[in-house]
């Protein structure tokens, strides 16, 4: 007799996922250096993939199913658990969970405290904390891979919170399967719904820790999850989080073919870099290469010149990415540049009538001279 059928599906998606860890890290190292900063694999060492794990059904089911499915395909497994210190006792339930990722099989397994700051809100303080330890973590260990618990209802969550803020198809597309440096963080569960994973801890009589703040109203998510999501789908019927869910997908799909032209674009009305093919010594020094296409702009070039005539030949939709790719590029934060600063900008493209220079976050001018569109940080 086989595995409870959600069990089964928690061990196939993290089997699936644990596959394409191994295509992307073969145990054998290759033969040419490794990139700096990637994760290395040295004497035919197995592959060490860890679980971020914060007691909950969802994390305690991907502990569970990596520590079934690694052994067999030759990967090491381990787990780390963060304690925000945000509540009475954090560091005692944090040491719980900690050994009962060990009593699961998982080594190495650690219990990682952090700081939360209060920048941008307690969620997002409370998240950029715990990706650091993450990513600390994984260095320290070597991992080459760490899973994550979100689920299709996580999806759908994030897809809705990213409308409400109406800051485009990019906030629209969710979260990845695959993301952070070389593919670090692994989303196994982001196509499986909250109940199956809480029925396969069930099934498996896995203890687990319902954390009080996903049901707190003071947090904008828990409102999403338990107030917002229960209305559309009384309203609209059963089916709204596959629909998000999927929204997520064909919305990805788009923003990166957009992101690609947006890169090949911008390498074509750039007017301060070398012409294709010229030395790379001959860029002023400072400024980052661009033209890799889906390629993120590299900040801190304090000059950015644009040809202002191939800037209004391009769709809307690429042009304002050129735009936003360029001021990061000049030294505008990523974090503070919203929409709106984005459309003036284009108004100097597009409805130019001799306007004053526009003031953008990080100290960054942008004015229209003649011809250029130039973009410095000062």
């Amino acid at each position: 007799m086989g595995p409870h059928p959600a069990v089964a599906a928690i061990r196939l998606a993290v089997r699936r996922v644990l596959h394409d860890v191994l295509v992307d890290f073969p145990t054998s190292p290759p033969p040419q250096p490794a990139l700096a900063s990637a994760p290395a694999l040295t004497g035919g060492a197995a592959p060490l993939v860890l679980v971020a794990c914060s007691g909950g059904a969802d994390s305690m089911a991907l502990a569970s199913a990596l520590a079934f499915e690694a052994p067999k395909l030759g990967l090491r497994a381990g787990g780390v658990t963060v304690d925000h210190g945000l509540q009475a006792g954090s560091d005692a339930r944090a040491a719980e969970v900690a050994e009962r990722l060990r009593l699961l099989g998982l080594e190495p397994v650690e219990s990682v405290a952090v700081s939360v700051g209060r920048e941008g809100g307690p969620e997002a303080a409370a998240r950029d904390a715990r990706y650091a330890a993450l990513d600390a973590a994984a260095e320290r260990h070597g991992a080459v891979a760490v899973l994550l618990g979100h689920t299709r209802d996580d999806q759908a969550e994030t897809v809705l919170l990213g409308l409400a803020r109406g800051s485009g198809i990019r906030s629209l597309s969710g979260m990845a399967q695959v993301s952070g440096a070389h593919g670090r963080y692994r989303r196994p569960f982001l196509r499986l719904d909250r109940q199956t994973v809480r029925r396969a801890c069930l099934a498996q009589s896995l203890p687990v820790w319902d954390d009080p703040h996903n049901v707190d109203p003071a947090y904008t998510r828990s409102r999403v999850r338990h107030e917002a999501l229960p209305v559309l789908e009384k309203a609209l019927g059963k089916g709204v989080v596959e629909a998000l869910a999927r929204t997520a997908q064909l919305s990805r799909d788009d923003a990166d073919a957009l992101d690609a032209w947006a890169a090949r674009a911008e390498a074509e009305v750039r007017t301060d870099l070398p012409p294709a093919g010229a030395p790379a010594a001959t860029a002023s020094a400072g400024q980052a290469p661009t033209g890799t296409a889906g390629a993120a702009p590299a900040p801190g070039a304090d000059l950015v010149e644009l040809d202002a005539v191939g800037l209004h030949a391009l769709p809307t939709a690429v042009r304002r990415r050129v735009l936003r790719r360029a001021a990061i590029a000049a030294g505008a934060p990523a974090g503070s540049l919203f929409a709106r600063h984005i459309e003036e900008v284009d108004r100097l493209i597009t409805g130019w009538r001799g306007q004053r220079p526009l003031n953008l976050p990080g100290r960054v001018e942008v004015r229209r001279e003649g011809g250029r569109l130039v973009i410095r940080q000062g």
